[in-house]
């Protein structure tokens, strides 16, 4: 079974082992009973059975909805709350004094030296302040009037390129109510990317951070001439004399000041209706520059009515991290929900979430610690970096410390995969493990790439509580699939939310159809109000991307591959972009490789490659440098980080681990990577090969490696 494969190895004296089964047995026993009276899990049990989605006809493709909304999809969230500042003045109203946005203050920064001269920021930050429901909703009113009077017109664009923070929320709330349409731009996205995004949408006001107006804004600034206005949420800059004439540096509080004072009784202010847009959002894109997708106030309503549905007692006593990019549709989704549903919002970022995080100096407090949130959201990335830190950390236990938790583990595991929980080791065993994240965590959502069964698993486990996988794209405003928290399968992303319906194309090339057995198969189309407008000025791509049938319903073609399975829970299996067909005719899936790979301890991240021309799949490998270090050490290679990346050798070693891990997974033998390149540096979304996400780039990443491929595949290398 799935999970049998998944448990962990430990080295327990089979008489020992026999002897330890036994008392589990026997505790199992005897507390099974009580249990199952007190804990209410015979109706998690009874639900995580049932079927969750159903077809609505019995044609093959016909589309999929939740069981909740089989005869009409979800649209609002509260009655009458069409556009987002109606549903912010409805909570605001609500939930009038209660905490809303929060921030650490910083009590102190230094620099420190590391022994390889390089210098580190480091801080130390005091406790959370927040404000209120009524204090950003007064901000947000002063900030929105305080744009008006410096010119900006409602249905007109206005840039946010910014950290995740309180003042970007405050920001978006004031473009919401005035009707002033938010471009959203990452903040690691590359110089080109932002200026193609800062012209194409014609702004003349960009609200960022002084960090980021010094080390990315200053150097385009001169290539955007429709700019007049630049808002730094962060105080004052310090000046510089490089500014094109013609713009203005201004505070958020100036502008709010202006705002404040401004007299707006005459005037009736402009209010967005439902089809108006709210957000022209720039996708990082695993492919070419980034693409505006026009996202109406409709399309975010529908959206975060769905997502909220699948979140259950959600409410007043919720505590949600905030540090994924505001940019992305996953986060800001997520904040919204929050926002709707009178939770607090403690803002982080990945540099000060954790203890160990980069920029916490050691012995003071990471932002969890601190916040102890109860909701929290993650791409896979980062769960597969806590899964290799706190796997680590195992393997460097003493023999007794490790066995006892690899038992636990594997107890636990059995337990959860018949829908039980377990208390006692939770309490005893994964304590430590669950305070690395607060302690407090009830919910993990995970979006923006697919999850693995292993992590999934290591999370349930070892942070008690369930991992929500998602499926949305931008162009669905981040709506599409959730699993429920009762359902404890993996590798799946969960039924249809209750604000769409999905169903499946059939993709002659790659052989999948809506007809397969035992589960039909075939590209995701996602249909409901979440489905977005399209691309901003690019009515080529949204007349591909986007369809419309003969009842006037709105279909997304995600380019992805899905099956559906018998309880209405869909699984992503394949992508069309992903497929190379090889000299000889096969067709191989670049992803399935890549997930087959990526969670061996010795790999950080893998790209695999195919060309049409050859009979074998290659691949750029960033190796964990701790693991490589030791198998070098093993195999008795002596050198530089960079000269054992660099060695055939080592490329010949870490080759053998990966075709044994491949035919563990199942690959078929031309699947399975013959060459490799290691890389010495990482992927981060600042070298541009990787999306905020961490989605792999391919152009870029074939780009990057194209000598190395070429070297690979055999040709004469300059």
């Amino acid at each position: 079974s799935q999970a049998a494969k998944m448990k962990l190895k430990h080295n327990i004296n089979p008489v020992l082992l026999q002897f330890i089964n036994f008392i589990v047995l026997v505790y199992s026993l005897v507390t099974y009973i009580p249990w199952y009276i007190l804990s209410g899990s015979k109706q998690a049990i009874a639900k995580a059975k049932q079927v969750k989605a159903r077809p609505v006809n019995n044609k093959p493709g016909g589309a999929y909805r939740s069981v909740n909304s089989l005869h009409c999809l979800a649209s609002v969230l509260y009655p009458g709350c069409d556009t987002l500042d109606k549903v912010f003045k409805y909570a605001k109203t609500k939930y009038k004094d209660k905490k809303l946005l929060g921030t650490r203050e910083i009590l102190k920064e230094e620099d420190e030296i590391q022994p390889s001269g390089k210098v580190f920021k480091k801080v130390i930050l005091g406790k959370y302040t927040w404000l209120s429901y009524e204090d950003v909703y007064i901000k947000a009113v002063n900030f929105g009037n305080g744009l008006a009077v410096l010119g900006q017109q409602p249905k007109t664009n206005i840039a946010i390129f910014c950290e995740t923070r309180a003042e970007w929320m405050i920001a978006a709330q004031a473009c919401f109510m005035c009707n002033y349409q938010l471009v959203t731009l990452y903040a690691t996205l590359g110089g080109p990317a932002i200026v193609h995004g800062l012209n194409e949408t014609e702004v003349t006001t960009i609200i960022t951070s002084k960090e980021l107006m010094q080390t990315k804004l200053k150097e385009i600034v001169s290539q955007v001439p429709l700019l007049r206005h630049i808002i730094t949420v962060d105080g004052k800059p310090t000046t510089w004399s490089e500014f094109p004439k013609g713009v203005i540096v201004h505070t958020m509080a100036s502008v709010q000041a202006m705002g404040a004072k401004a007299d707006t009784g005459n005037k009736q202010p402009s209010r967005p209706v439902p089809s108006d847009i709210a957000v022209i959002m720039y996708t990082s894109g695993s492919t070419g520059i980034p693409k505006g997708v026009m996202i109406s106030h409709c399309n975010i309503i529908a959206g975060i009515t769905g997502m909220a549905e699948r979140i259950p007692n959600l409410g007043e006593k919720d505590i949600y991290i905030g540090y994924l990019p505001l940019a992305h549709v996953l986060e800001l989704s997520a904040e919204l929900v929050c926002l709707s549903h009178g939770c607090r919002i403690g803002y982080s970022s990945p540099q000060t979430l954790a203890d160990q995080s980069s920029k916490i100096k050691k012995g003071s407090k990471g932002d969890v610690t601190t916040l102890k949130p109860t909701l929290m959201a993650a791409v896979p990335e980062i769960m597969d970096r806590i899964y290799k830190n706190v796997m680590n950390k195992v393997n460097e236990m003493t023999s007794f410390q490790r066995n006892l938790f690899i038992l636990a583990y594997n107890y636990k595991m059995e337990q959860i995969s018949k829908g039980y929980t377990t208390p006692l080791c939770d309490s005893l065993i994964f304590r430590k493990v669950r305070m690395l994240l607060g302690g407090k965590i009830r919910v993990l959502l995970c979006g923006g790439a697919p999850l693995s069964a292993a992590t999934q698993r290591f999370m349930n486990i070892c942070f008690c509580c369930p991992v929500g996988q998602g499926y949305g794209l931008t162009e669905s405003a981040g709506a599409g699939t959730i699993t429920e928290v009762w359902d404890y399968t993996t590798g799946r992303v969960g039924a249809p939310l209750v604000c769409c319906e999905i169903k499946l194309l059939n993709w002659e090339e790659g052989g999948y159809y809506n007809t397969d057995k035992p589960y039909p198969r075939g590209e995701i189309l996602i249909g409901g109000q979440n489905v977005t407008v399209g691309y901003y000025k690019n009515e080529a791509r949204t007349r591909k991307d986007f369809t419309v049938d003969e009842n006037g319903q709105r279909w997304l073609h995600t380019g992805d591959i899905g099956e559906f399975h018998h309880d209405g829970c869909l699984k992503i299996i394949d992508r069309k972009k992903d497929l190379v067909k090889l000299q000889a005719g096969e067709y191989v899936s670049l992803g399935k490789v890549e997930a087959a790979l990526k969670n061996l301890p010795l790999v950080d991240n893998i790209c695999a490659y195919a060309s049409s021309f050859h009979s074998y799949v290659i691949g750029f490998v960033v190796p964990n440098q701790k693991e490589l270090a030791e198998l070098a050490r093993k195999k008795g290679f002596k050198g530089t980080w960079e000269e054992i990346c660099n060695s055939p050798e080592m490329e010949k070693e870490v080759l053998k681990v990966l075709a044994e891990a491949a035919m563990a997974a199942n690959l078929e033998k031309f699947e399975i990577p013959v060459k490799i390149r290691l890389s010495p540096d990482p992927w981060t979304p600042e070298t541009g090969l990787v999306t905020d996400a961490f989605k792999l780039k391919r152009k870029e990443l074939t780009a990057f490696y194209q000598t190395d491929i070429d070297r690979m595949y055999g040709k004469n290398v300059k």
